[in-house]
Parts: structure tokens; sequence; C-alpha cells
């Protein structure tokens, strides 16, 4: 009876113990609103699994793709001040409603060589820390995204800014209509999803693009010809913890989301920029059948540059102090670094 009542006291001993450490386990809901198909979700998933591995298996993080808690993009600051959900991948473009100066960091035509991205990513990664900081939101790395080439995707051959002024040109974003407009070039806001029927049914001649990934949204279908304008001054995404939920971990688990944010951002950063990526993916274009022009000329690329930077500042300017602060930091930079 003794032996019995023994093994029995052992046996709710341990269940008692593995009841503790399984309640021990802290998991975190991360909101991403990109689909799972998108290669940044690779990384989100990875920084999960790189999370649990250092933590034991005590912290975990749950990834949470295509917007599926039903969270949306434009109310995430005011979510994440609040505590609604944990983690979410922060885009500062996204932002313009509750903080316009934030999508004044970086522009389109912000850089005429790649490398430029790298140079200035430190900068861009700081401005971002700030921001979000004053909503709450603490940031552990982030996906370094890669830098594609941006084209002009048209129905006729078009190399030249002087051969689309008779032309109508689809842009993702209210800075490109400007700087278009700037240069004499009509341009509209057409989302990605709308893209392929715009230029199928003429709304649109051309596309302004990332060129590396057009395959994806089978711009080969509907237009038949490229040209390199610049590249893709592209907004790192960055790794957002609420400060309510940071405040609530421990210091270890603090310093594991931070280790495995950090190891994110430092495999994407060294592959943000490959000459070689960019020319397989011009290689496979002209395979499908698209012909690949020369790129637009030096004279246009600049002009185009002016107009994008006086279309940035006006944003800035209309963004107030802060918005002007971000702009005359990054571009100070990259006027030193050009010197």
């Amino acid at each position: 009876m003794k032996k019995t009542m023994l093994a029995a006291s052992v046996s709710l001993a341990l269940m008692g113990a593995a009841t503790q450490a399984w309640s021990d386990v802290r998991t975190l809901k991360f909101h991403s609103g990109l689909a799972e198909s998108r290669p940044e979700a690779a990384y989100l998933e990875r920084f999960s699994e790189l999370v649990d591995e250092y933590s034991d298996g005590q912290l975990q993080v749950d990834v949470y793709h295509a917007g599926s808690l039903g969270l949306k993009e434009v109310d995430m600051l005011r979510i994440m001040q609040r505590g609604m959900v944990d983690m979410a991948l922060m885009y500062g473009e996204y932002y313009n409603r509750d903080a316009p100066e934030m999508a004044s960091i970086y522009a389109q035509g912000a850089i005429t060589e790649a490398e430029q991205h790298l140079d200035i990513l430190p900068t861009l990664r700081k401005l971002y820390r700030e921001g979000y900081a004053d909503w709450g939101v603490h940031t552990v790395g982030g996906v370094v995204a890669p830098v594609f080439d941006v084209g002009l995707h048209c129905k006729e051959p078009v190399n030249t800014l002087e051969g689309l002024r008779d032309k109508k040109v689809r842009v993702w974003s209210g800075h490109l209509v400007d700087t278009f407009d700037r240069l004499g070039i009509s341009a509209q806001v057409i989302p990605q999803n709308d893209m392929y029927l715009a230029l199928q049914t003429g709304v649109v001649d051309c596309a302004y693009y990332l060129s590396t990934v057009a395959k994806t949204v089978s711009l080969q279908e509907v237009t038949d010809y490229e040209a390199y304008l610049h590249p893709w001054a592209a907004s790192p995404w960055m790794f957002g913890v609420s400060d309510r939920t940071w405040n609530s971990l421990d210091e270890q688990q603090q310093e594991i989301l931070t280790r495995a944010g950090e190891q994110i951002w430092q495999e994407t950063r060294d592959k943000a920029v490959d000459p070689e990526r960019e020319a397989e993916a011009r290689e496979e274009r002209e395979a499908m059948g698209i012909t690949v022009l020369p790129a637009f000329s030096d004279e246009d690329v600049q002009t185009f540059v002016d107009a994008a930077w006086e279309a940035w500042h006006e944003m800035a300017s209309e963004a107030g102090d802060e918005g002007i602060r971000y702009y005359d930091t990054v571009t100070g930079e990259l006027q030193s670094d050009s010197q």
C-alpha cells in the first residue's frame, strides 16, 4: 500500500511539473499583412523558428499571414499602441493617416545605385525606430527588402521621358503621381491587383513596376517592352513588439527576440543587393518574349530624380516638422555619400 501511494505521489508530482513547464511557455501573436507566398513571409517563419530554438521552446511566435487576424494595416499603429496584438510586421508607408512623417523617410528616386541603399539603411532603421517608439512599439530587427530594378513596362517601345509624355502610366503612390506630373506625364495610382486589367483594357499604357518580379503579376501577357529606370528605394519591414508585450517579457525573452530579429535583418541585408539575381530575372523575362530596351539615359534618370526629390520634399513639408527632419536627415546623408 505504501509503495502504491508513493508511486502515485511521484506520478502526480511529475504531472504537476510537466503542467507547470507547459504553462510557462509564452506564445506571441505576430500579425503580417503579406501573403504567405511572398518571399518576406519565409523570413517571418524563420524568425519564429529562431525564437523557438533560442528559447528551448519556452517562447513561441505564431505568425498570422495575409491579415488573417482581421487587423487592417492603416490601423496598425493604434492597434500596437493599445497592445491588441503582440507583434506586427511594420511598414512605414502604410501609416500616412496617423503618422504621415513616416511616409517621408524614404521615397522613390532617392537612390540611383543599389549600393546606396545599403549605406543609408542604418539611418533608415534609426528613424523608423524613433517613429515607432512614439507609438509604443519596440523594434527588434526586421526584413531588408531586396533592391529590385524598377522599370517602365509598356505596350509600345518607350525608354525616354519624352516618349512617356503621351502615355498613361500606372504607379503605386501619390508621391509618384506628383513626380510624373512635374515631368508632364499622366500617372495614376492603380492597386497591384487591378494593374493587369488596366493594361489589358487600355486604362493605362505603361506600368511603373518592380521589373525583377514582373512575372509574378503576368506583365509579360499585357506588355511587350521594358526599360530600366532606377533601383527600388525599398523601405525595410520592421519587426514591431507592442510596448505592453515587451514590458511583460523578462530580460532573457527580450534578448531572444532581439537576437532572432537581428539575425533576420543581417541575413536579408546580405541578400538585398544582388546583380546576378537581377541579370537572371532579366534573361528570364526576355525568354518570355519581353523586349528589354536600353535603359533610360543618365540625363533622364537625373531629371526623374530631381522631380522625385521635389515631390518628396513637398510630401515631407505637409507632414510637418518631423517630416522635414526625416527628409533632411536622409537626403543630407545621400548627398554627402555622393560627393
